[in-house]
């Protein structure tokens, strides 16, 4: 039997954490995640009775299949479950763009279960700063995408109240304090039929970042949506386009063609504007295609890498997005989210 010694939340945490990763059912995800939350405020003698009481499953949240993985973690074993998780899931997802992907600093585009999201905010910082982040920032959804439960400016206000007190706990001596890492303020804001941002003024001048996407009337006739799409890089919140063609490839949502624009025009506004173009890492959008993403860099852009992560094992999807950008010949510099906070900052200001 292999030794473990982590402890049974980081091993819970790290089956979740490959799951997410995979995208495999979310009711397995929750499972495990729920069994960690569960056992996180309990002394290591208290969940050690409950494994040699037979009781772990009495606890809210802990299933027969989290019970073996606790117990095994606790008698310092490597559960059976992660270590095939491990053997199954565990390979990097691409060997390709790793230069780019260390030069990355932090990742741009990120949801919590404020909107659409499956964590809590803290959970998102907390893996973020695992895999080496200085910078995360937080991009939940805007008012008018009820089906992922939009932010409207009152709770968006909320929000930046947790942002703040996640960054405070870090920096006061949290787990894995300081090393300068920082949860910046952002939203994924929608992008409006006339080319205006779907958020108060307030509120976007209250934020560190903001990515611009559309995510209605993708079957827009190519005129009008390639109005829409400057209008929005023109406006001066506008910092990153989010996935511009809005296209699925693979995926549990099927797939869909994408969006008609013309391209040249949008990306050479976008240079013009010093909008970014998003290199939008999920395997199911690799969002701009190829063609685009080469007309974009022709044209001048600049670029984000961004994962999109909709849970915290997502977060690691930013290899295959930097496979893509390195496939293009894109150059370090020109990616925004290689840049120091300070200077990444300073750009993103309005």
């Amino acid at each position: 039997m292999t030794t473990y010694d982590a402890g049974p939340v980081a091993a819970l945490r790290r089956l979740a954490f490959l799951l997410e990763r995979a995208r495999e059912d979310t009711y397995k995800v929750k499972a495990f995640r729920g069994a960690a939350a569960t056992i996180l405020p309990m002394s290591d003698d208290d969940v050690a009775r409950a494994v040699a009481d037979g009781t772990l499953t009495d606890l809210p949240g802990v299933g027969a299949s989290s019970a073996k993985v606790i117990a095994s973690a606790v008698r310092g074993e490597l559960p059976d479950r992660l270590a095939r998780a491990e053997e199954e899931l565990g390979a990097p997802l691409t060997t390709e763009g790793a230069d780019l992907r260390a030069a990355l600093r932090g990742d741009l585009h990120s949801h919590s279960d404020w909107s659409d999201g499956g964590s809590p905010i803290e959970e998102m910082a907390m893996t973020a700063l695992q895999l080496g982040h200085d910078y995360q920032v937080l991009t939940d959804h805007s008012p008018r995408l009820k089906v992922a439960r939009g932010l409207s400016a009152e709770r968006l206000a909320r929000q930046l109240d947790v942002i703040d007190a996640v960054n405070d706990h870090l920096a006061s001596g949290g787990p894995a304090a300081s090393g300068g890492f920082t949860l910046l303020k952002g939203i994924e804001v929608d992008i409006l039929d006339d080319g205006s941002l779907d958020q108060t003024e307030e509120m976007l001048d209250r934020l560190d970042l903001r990515v611009a996407s559309v995510h209605s009337k993708l079957a827009m006739e190519s005129e009008a949506m390639t109005r829409r799409m400057i209008g929005a890089v023109r406006q001066p919140h506008t910092n990153v386009l989010g996935h511009c063609t809005g296209r699925l490839v693979t995926g549990g949502r099927g797939t869909r063609g994408q969006s008609s624009f013309d391209a040249r025009a949008v990306f050479k506004a976008c240079a013009e504007h010093g909008v970014a173009v998003e290199i939008n890492s999920r395997p199911e959008r690799q969002d701009p295609p190829d063609d685009l993403l080469g007309l974009a860099r022709d044209a001048g852009c600049l670029f984000s890498i961004d994962s999109d992560a909709h849970a915290p094992g997502q977060l690691d999807f930013l290899p295959l997005g930097c496979a893509r950008a390195e496939a293009a010949g894109i150059e370090a510099d020109r990616i925004v989210n290689t840049w120091p906070q300070e200077r990444l900052l300073e750009w993103a200001a309005p």
